[in-house]
């Protein structure tokens, strides 16, 4: 594993690099719980590339990519939407939609920067609160964010294919 790891804006032009860290690390973190047709067509769809590059398109939006400094290659990424989630959503609110990293790099303090990334971006572009949506069976993430500084603020039901997960919804001022 490179101890070198550079963290950059991304651009239109990321799409497929998304596309390809959002399906493979979803299908990584769910293969053993959603069957394979419903995960297929989840990894297509909400992590295809056209989803990737409207989000790359929309001005509201913001993401960073994480790369293997010497390659080039994609690790990991965090993307900042217009907010989606179903609490109150006040204006100066803004959802870190997706913190993404392959598990061979977790531990090493790629997850800390990603979200500081998001911080800084969020604060840059005027806005007061960062919230997101993590699923309630996820320890370590939940530990993260609260180390983070984010509390619980609501929560959401998420379907994949024929499965219910339950997500808190949790926030933290900016």
């Amino acid at each position: 594993m490179s101890d070198t790891i550079s963290i950059r804006l991304c651009g239109a032009e990321d799409a497929a690099a998304l596309s390809l860290i959002g399906g493979a690390t979803f299908l990584e973190t769910f293969a053993d719980s959603i069957d394979g047709p419903d995960i297929i067509a989840h990894c297509q769809g909400p992590h295809g590339v056209a989803a990737y590059a409207g989000y790359l398109a929309d001005p509201e939006s913001r993401c960073w990519l994480a790369e293997i400094s010497e390659t080039g290659s994609p690790i990991g990424y965090q993307l900042l939407t217009v907010p989606d989630l179903p609490v109150d959503i006040v204006p100066g609110d803004i959802e870190l939609k997706r913190i993404y990293i392959f598990s061979n790099y977790h531990g090493g303090g790629l997850a800390r920067r990603l979200m500081e990334t998001a911080i800084e971006e969020a604060r840059a572009m005027g806005r007061k609160r960062l919230l997101l949506g993590v699923y309630a069976e996820n320890p370590r993430a939940i530990a993260f964010y609260t180390k983070m500084g984010f509390e619980m603020a609501g929560e959401r039901w998420f379907t994949v294919g024929t499965r219910d997960f339950y997500d808190k919804v949790m926030a933290r001022a900016l």
